[in-house]
């Protein structure tokens, strides 16, 4: 089954609508690094990233890994080796950092965008992660916690989010 962005601030699955926030700039075929927009496509999903400090391991049949302190995500434009990839974070390569004081990545799906045959500067690190606020994310969807507790006990490793 599909994960289905319905509107900027809806996502469907099955039976169940969620409520989301999505890029800041909306939705883009054409995505580039920092333009603050969701790309357009249907995708796969990456495992689950959790904080084991803030919650107990998740029920899902997706693959869950542990965030640690020295995780990031490349979004270096300069770096082909790492680009859009997770990284042991390195002061000499630009990325984003999953260990943050914020909630908003306690729970993350990296969204399989720009991961496969990567090209450089077309965007990276678009993940489903959490919200309080639902405040316009840089290119990410967010759901509240609860809802992303649903989400991930109903998906598993085959499930597909199309975002139109």
């Amino acid at each position: 089954m599909t994960i289905i962005l319905k509107n900027k601030e809806t996502l469907k699955y099955d039976d169940f609508f969620f409520r989301c926030c999505i890029g800041k700039g909306g939705l883009i075929k054409k995505k580039i690094e920092g333009d603050k927009k969701t790309p357009i496509g249907l995708f796969s999903i990456g495992n689950l990233y959790y904080r084991k400090d803030r919650n107990s391991k998740p029920f899902t049949k997706l693959k869950c890994i542990p965030i640690t302190k020295n995780m990031g995500w490349c979004d270096d434009v300069k770096n082909k080796k790492f680009y859009n990839k997770l990284i042991k974070v390195n002061r000499n390569i630009r990325h984003e950092k999953l260990f943050r004081k914020d909630n908003k990545y306690d729970l993350i799906i990296p969204i399989n965008y720009n991961s496969h045959n990567r090209k450089l500067g077309q965007g990276s690190a678009i993940f489903l992660h959490l919200t309080k606020n639902f405040r316009p994310t840089s290119g990410c969807v967010a759901l509240k916690k609860k809802d992303f507790l649903i989400l991930i006990k109903l998906i598993n490793r085959k499930t597909k989010i199309k975002l139109t």
